[in-house]
C-alpha cells in the first residue's frame, strides 16, 4: 500500500467556508477528506481536538479513496465479480469464495490504515469516531468494500464487549490488526422464512465438548468468503422467539488447520454492491464458540446490528456527498444554451438541495457516531444511542437514493450509462433502506425506545431543548420554527407512551416527525457555532432545510431566495 499523496484539485483552507472551489470536470481523483469541508467543520465543532490528532492520517486516506479505490471500485463493479468455486479438483464440496485481486488489495488497505483496529487501541480516545468517518470515505467510492470492514467491525465490538474472554483472547486480534493480513468477518442472522424477523431462526446448536455444532441455511450472509462470522442459532429445548437464541462464532478454518463444515451455496445475483460477495451459507454441522447463550445470544446481535446501523447512516451520507460532487461537477462545466447550467436557477436549486440535505444527514449521522462513544463510556447514554441510531438510519438511507437518483437527472442520459459512477452509485444507494433493518423495523424500534421501559423520548427532547435555548438572538427565527416542532414531537411521544398500542399505525410518521427536528436543531447548532466565528453559511442551510421540513409548500412571489443569491458561498 502507498500512502504517497498524489496532488489534490481543488486546493482549499476546509474550515473557511468562503475559500472559493473551482470544481474540476472529472471527480475521480479528488482527495475525499481534503475536499469536504463540511466535514471537517463538523468535526471541528463537536471535538475540538480531532483534526489535530487525525487530519494528517485522514488526509492521506481521503487520497487513497479518491484514487486506488475509487479505481478498483468501477473495474470490480464492471469487470471481476466474485464467483463461488463449488468443488475442489477431487469432487468434494469446496464453496469458496474467489474475489479478483485489486478487491483483495484494497480490503486490506482498508485495514492498515486502521479503519477497524484504531477503535480498539486503548490509547486513542477517538477511535470509534475515526472508525465511523473512515467507513464514510470508504462509501464515497466503494460500499462493497465499506460494507465488509463494517461487519468486521461490528463482530470485534461484540468479541471485545461480550465474548468469553478465551474467545475474545483467541479471535479479537485478528480482525483488528493493521498489517496486511487481517481476517474480516460477517454476520449471519437472516434466514429465507424470517427476514428481519431473526427471532424466527431454525438454526439449530447442539453442543459438542467445550464447542458448538451448527446446522441450518443463512440466506442473506454478506462478505460470505470471510474469515470468521456471528451466528444465531437456537439450542435443543431453547423457547421459541429471540429469547431461545444463542449467539456463536464460525470460524472459515478450524484450529487444526482444515476448513470448518460449511459452505456458500451461490452468491446472490444483485442490483448493487456486486463486487461484494453476498451468498446462501449452508452450515452442515459447522463447529463454533458460543460467544452469547440464551436469552442473551439475539441482544449480542442486535449489538452487531447497532453498530452497522451506525456505518450504513455513514455510507448513505458518503453517498449523498458523492452525489453531490458529481452533479456540481458536471454543472460546471456542462454548457447549455450558452452557459454552464449551474447557472441556472432551477440546476442550482437542485445542488443547494443536495447539499442542505447531505449536510443535515451528516448532522445526524454523527450525531449518533458520537452517542457511540458517549454509550461506550457511560451505559447510561444508550437510551439516546438507539434513539438517534434508529433515526439516523432510517433517514440517511432514504435521503442516499434521492440524491443519487437527482444526480443523475442533472447530468442526463450520460449519467444513466454505466460509463459513469452515478449508475453505480444510485444501484448500490438501493441497498441502504434495506440493510440493518428497513425502515419499518427502525420505526418498531424507535418505538421500543420512547414509549417502553428505555426513555429514548426524554434524551430526544432533552437535546433539542438544550439546543434551543443556546442558540443566539441572530438565529431567533430558526428557534422560533423549533419551538413548535418540538412541542409536536413532545405531543406524539406523550400520546404514544399512555397509549403505546396506536405506535405501530403511527410508527413511520412519528420517524419523520422526530428526524426532521433532529436534523434542524442539529444544523441549528452547527450555525451558532459558525456564526461565533463569523461565517454565515450554516445558517443558510439550516433555513434552507427549515424551510423545506416545517413551513410546507413555498409560493410563487418575488421575493428572493437567500440561498440562491448566497449560491457561490454555499456550493463554493
Amino acid at each position: 500500500m502507498s500512502t504517497t499523496r498524489p496532488p489534490t484539485r481543488p486546493q482549499v483552507d476546509p474550515l473557511r467556508s468562503g475559500a472559493p472551489i473551482t470544481y474540476p470536470p472529472d471527480v475521480h481523483g479528488l482527495n475525499a477528506f481534503d475536499l469536504d469541508r463540511n466535514l471537517q467543520r463538523l468535526l471541528a465543532h463537536r471535538v475540538p481536538a480531532f483534526l489535530a490528532r487525525h487530519r494528517t492520517r485522514l488526509s492521506a486516506f481521503g487520497a487513497w479513496v479518491g484514487g486506488p479505490l475509487d479505481h478498483q471500485a468501477a473495474y470490480s463493479d464492471r469487470h471481476a465479480r466474485p464467483v463461488v468455486e463449488a468443488y475442489a479438483p477431487t469432487g468434494e464440496v469446496r464453496g469458496r469464495v474467489i474475489v479478483n485481486p485489486a478487491y483483495e488489495s484494497c480490503h486490506q488497505d482498508a485495514y492498515r490504515y486502521g479503519v477497524i483496529g484504531l477503535a480498539h487501541d486503548e490509547n486513542e480516545p477517538d477511535g470509534h469516531l475515526v472508525s465511523f468517518v473512515m467507513g464514510y470515505l470508504l462509501s464515497y467510492a466503494d460500499i462493497a468494500i465499506h460494507c465488509p470492514v463494517t461487519m468486521t467491525g461490528a463482530v470485534a465490538h461484540v468479541l471485545a464487549h461480550i465474548a468469553p474472554a478465551a474467545v475474545r483472547a483467541k479471535y479479537l486480534p485478528a480482525l483488528i490488526r493493521m498489517d496486511g493480513r487481517t481476517i474480516s468477518a460477517g454476520t449471519w442472522a437472516t434466514e429465507r422464512h424470517g427476514g428481519s424477523d431473526v427471532g424466527a431462526s431454525a438454526t439449530e446448536a447442539r453442543p459438542d465438548g467445550p464447542a458448538w455444532r451448527l446446522r441450518g441455511l443463512k440466506w442473506f450472509a454478506s462478505n460470505a468468503g470471510g474469515g470468521l462470522a456471528l451466528a444465531t442459532a437456537r439450542p435443543a429445548g431453547a423457547p421459541p422467539g429471540g429469547r431461545g437464541l444463542g449467539c456463536y462464532l464460525v470460524p472459515q478454518m478450524l484450529p487444526d488447520g482444515t476448513r470448518n463444515s460449511y459452505w456458500v451455496r451461490r452468491l446472490k445475483d444483485k442490483l448493487g454492491t456486486r463486487a461484494l460477495p453476498t451468498g446462501e451459507i449452508e452450515l452442515d454441522d459447522a463447529w463454533a464458540l458460543e460467544v452469547a447463550a440464551p436469552p442473551e445470544g439475539l441482544k449480542a446481535m442486535m449489538e452487531a446490528l447497532e453498530y452497522s446501523r451506525i456505518h450504513n447512516a455513514m455510507a448513505a451520507c458518503a453517498v449523498q456527498r458523492r452525489a453531490f460532487l458529481e452533479a456540481v461537477c458536471w454543472a460546471t462545466h456542462r454548457i447549455a444554451f450558452g452557459h454552464a447550467i449551474a447557472s441556472y436557477p432551477m440546476v442550482r436549486d437542485v445542488l443547494l438541495d443536495l447539499a442542505t440535505e447531505q449536510e443535515a444527514g451528516l448532522a445526524l449521522a454523527c450525531e449518533a457516531a458520537l452517542a457511540f462513544a458517549a454509550a461506550g463510556r457511560d451505559p447510561t447514554a444508550r437510551p439516546w444511542l438507539r434513539t438517534v441510531t434508529a433515526l439516523a438510519k432510517d433517514r440517511t438511507a432514504e435521503a442516499g437514493v434521492r440524491a443519487a437518483t437527482r444526480a443523475i437527472e442533472v447530468i442526463g442520459g450520460n449519467g444513466y450509462t454505466e460509463d459513469w459512477p452515478t449508475a453505480r452509485l444510485l444501484r448500490d444507494a438501493m441497498v441502504l433502506p434495506v440493510w440493518e433493518g428497513p425502515p419499518n423495523i427502525q420505526a418498531l424500534e424507535l418505538l421500543r425506545v420512547t414509549t417502553g421501559k428505555v426513555r429514548g423520548d426524554s434524551a430526544f427532547l432533552s437535546r433539542i431543548e438544550d439546543i434551543v435555548e443556546a442558540l443566539p438572538p441572530a438565529l431567533d427565527d430558526l428557534a422560533a420554527s423549533l419551538r413548535p416542532a418540538l412541542d409536536d414531537c413532545r405531543a406524539a411521544l406523550a400520546y404514544l407512551r399512555r397509549r403505546p398500542e396506536d405506535g405501530p399505525r403511527h410508527g413511520r410518521r412519528l420517524v419523520e416527525m422526530m428526524a426532521d427536528t433532529l436534523c434542524a436543531a442539529l444544523l441549528a447548532e452547527e450555525a451558532a457555532a459558525d456564526l461565533d466565528a463569523g461565517d454565515g453559511r450554516k445558517a443558510l442551510i439550516a433555513r434552507r432545510y427549515v424551510r423545506a421540513r416545517f413551513d410546507g409548500r413555498l409560493p410563487i412571489t418575488s421575493d428572493a431566495d437567500p440561498a440562491q443569491a448566497a449560491f457561490a458561498q454555499i456550493i463554493g
